[in-house]
This record gives C-alpha cells, sequence and structure tokens, in this order.
C-alpha cells in the first residue's frame, strides 16, 4: 500500500480548511499537477513539501484562482475554486505570501502597509505594531530597497495583520539566514495558536518538522505521503537482518511492509505498521544473531518516499 494511501486512511472526518479531488494540471503534454486530492484541517499547520519542480506553487496558484485545472475539484474556505465570484469572498479571508514575496515597489513600507489596511476591517493593529517593533522595519524606505529578508517580513507583516482565516505561504524563508527564519517560524506558530489555519509550501525538511502538525509530500505533482509528526514517531520504523542466502520471493510480503532493500548480506525493510509481525519473520530468516528496529525521522521517510523504483 503506498504511503500516502495507508496515511490518509487514518485521517479525522471534520471541517477543512482545503479540500481537492483528483486536481490536475497540463501544460501542453507536460503534467505539473497529477490528480491530486488532499485535506487540510481547519486550525493546523500544514507543511507542503516537494522538490523544486514538484507542483507546489502550481497546486497553490490553482487553489487561489490564479490558475485553471485542467480536470479536477477543490474548496478553499467551503468555496468552490471553479466559482470565480464566490472565490474573492474566499480571498478576502485568506492570505498569501508569494514566493517572490512581491509588493509595489514604489511605496514605502508604511505607505503600503496603510494602503493594504484600509482594505480590511478586521484589521489588527497590535499585530502590526507587534511585527513593527520586532522586524524593525525602516518604515520610510521603498519597499524596493529592502533587503530579501526584510522583503519577506513586510509581506508576512501584511498577511499577518489582517486576521485571515487562512494563510497560504509559498516557500516562506527561501534565501533567509537562520535568525530570520526561526522568526518567522514563531511567527507561524503564533498565528496557528490564534486560531489560523496555516498551509506553507517548502522544500526544507527540517523546518516542517520543527512546526508542522500535518505533512504533505509531492513528488511530479502527485501525493505521495500524507502524515504528521505523531503517526511517524508511533508506526514508521527500519527493520534490519543479516541473511547468509538470498530471502525467498515474497518472504518479506507483509503488511506494513513499504519498502525492501538489499545491501550485500543486509536487507533492510521499511515498516509503516505490524512492526512486532515484520520483525519475527525477519528474526526467523536471518541468519544473524538479532534483528534491528530502528526508528525513522520525518527526513529519511521522505527519502525513501522520493526514490524511483
Amino acid at each position: 500500500m503506498p504511503l500516502a494511501d495507508y496515511q490518509r486512511s487514518g485521517d479525522v472526518q471534520g471541517s477543512y480548511a482545503i479540500e481537492t479531488h483528483d486536481l490536475t494540471k497540463h501544460y501542453d503534454t507536460f503534467e505539473a499537477v497529477r490528480g491530486l486530492s488532499i485535506k487540510v484541517p481547519r486550525g493546523s499547520i500544514t507543511g507542503f513539501l516537494g522538490q523544486n519542480g514538484a507542483g507546489k506553487s502550481t497546486t497553490i496558484k490553482m487553489l487561489l484562482g490564479m490558475m485553471k485545472p485542467t480536470r479536477g475539484s477543490g474548496r478553499v474556505l467551503d468555496v468552490d475554486i471553479l466559482d470565480a465570484g464566490k472565490s474573492i469572498d474566499a480571498r478576502r479571508r485568506l492570505a498569501y505570501v508569494s514566493e517572490d514575496k512581491r509588493l509595489y515597489d514604489y511605496m514605502t513600507v508604511r505607505q503600503i502597509i496603510d494602503f493594504t489596511k484600509s482594505f480590511y476591517p478586521t484589521w489588527k493593529t497590535d499585530i502590526e505594531q507587534q511585527l513593527l517593533d520586532e522586524f524593525r522595519l525602516p518604515l520610510d524606505r521603498p519597499t524596493k530597497k529592502l533587503s530579501k529578508g526584510m522583503r519577506t517580513q513586510t509581506a508576512l507583516l501584511l498577511a499577518l495583520a489582517r486576521g485571515a482565516e487562512l494563510l497560504i505561504l509559498d516557500e516562506p524563508t527561501e534565501g533567509l539566514d537562520p535568525v530570520v527564519t526561526e522568526k518567522i517560524l514563531e511567527l507561524v506558530v503564533g498565528a496557528a495558536a490564534d486560531g489560523t489555519t496555516v498551509f506553507f509550501s517548502s522544500h526544507q525538511i527540517a523546518e516542517v518538522e520543527q512546526i508542522a502538525d500535518r505533512i504533505l509530500l509531492i513528488d511530479r505533482g502527485q501525493l505521495v505521503l500524507d502524515t504528521s509528526p505523531e503517526l511517524i514517531a508511533e508506526n514508521f520504523r527500519r527493520i534490519r537482518g543479516i541473511y547468509d542466502l538470498p530471502l525467498p520471493e515474497g518472504a518479506l510480503a507483509l503488511d506494513g511492509v513499504e519498502r525492501v532493500a538489499v545491501d550485500g548480506r543486509m536487507v533492510s525493510v521499511i515498516a509503516s505498521r505490524n512492526i512486532d509481525g515484520i520483525a519475527h519473520r525477519m528474526a526467523h530468516l536471518s541468519s544473524g544473531p538479532s534483528v534491528e528496529v530502528l526508528p525513522l525521522s520525518l527526513k529519511e521517510i521522505v527519502l525513501e518516499s522520493l526514490k524511483r523504483d
């Protein structure tokens, strides 16, 4: 059973900020997103992982109505993404920070804050002031003259202070130094603690592991992993044994076995459940003194999920 299917089977039914079914986008013969079905629970911090070119940004643009799917459907804040009229209402209730952190370059920081707040009755002045104090942004400087870190901080201030129900971030920490990155991650966690649903794309596994309570991984436009840090800690293991002779075909075709790798006499199994049963079978077949059962990190699981068969 694919890892994505296994993890989705444990999904908790409830209210979702984002839902897609068979979402697909073609560019001529190239499939950027292929049959993507995901659910993002309200109130969660969901990390949207994938290598560059995996389809993360294309997915986000379809969710925001910036790009029309080739086929499939989706809902954001209970609004159909194909309903152009109603999607405007959904966009008023969410905040989006793009990968390029696009701003009005002719405006100063103060001007762009005042301009943006005029559109949002729910604007939180206390959050605005808190972030201005935290970031020490130069209010009289044109945004085109800001450093990359300051552009990101300004974009996040504009997003967080508007009181959005859903925060969508596309590679929010790309190219930033560790100190600024840590501040931004703290802000994301703080927004979620105040009730905002956060959906952020990244290829930085460590950042996702640090703050996410939900993890989606796509590869070549397809979902390959849907899990949480808790499920990883509880269920995933690497089981290793030593064998003098090759194992009979199908010897490890057991429930819970996701991948089997052979390196000389060493056989390594990635398992998502049924750990005791798999370890018992491997110990029975092993010529070594014991079988090792080891925990797996998110990084290891991601790398295993991205391996090409």
